[in-house]
């Protein structure tokens, strides 16, 4: 069976659970031109996402990252370190996107439920 989770857009799920695995996404709802505050905020979305599918960051196994400006990584990197669980730290890879809008950084993690 699988669970999904409504998003604000009724054609896309905020999260998806499957056999003890939870997908989840998240932008900022900010829109601030900083990448760390827009990062910072995705990451509390993720926490709440988590936390709503009942689990949490130190279950996360993947996360990929898509940010809108590599040499601006740093910022996304700071944040991550300061968010991250450093005992269960994730497998995380980052890209190089375009993104919609204002939208400087999106996030995409799997958790184990």
């Amino acid at each position: 069976m699988i669970e999904r989770v409504p998003g604000l857009i009724p054609t896309r799920s905020r999260a998806v659970i499957r056999d003890g695995i939870v997908t989840t996404v998240a932008t900022s709802a900010s829109k601030e031109p900083s990448l760390y505050a827009q990062a910072c905020d995705a990451l509390a979305t993720i926490d709440r996402n988590l936390r709503q599918a009942g689990t949490n960051k130190s279950r996360i196994l993947t996360a990929m990252v898509y940010i809108t400006d590599m040499s601006r990584k740093p910022e996304l990197n700071r944040a991550w370190d300061e968010w991250v669980d450093r005992v269960n730290p994730p497998l995380r890879a980052c890209l190089g996107v375009a993104l919609e809008g204002d939208d400087l950084v999106e996030i995409v993690v799997t958790a184990e439920v």
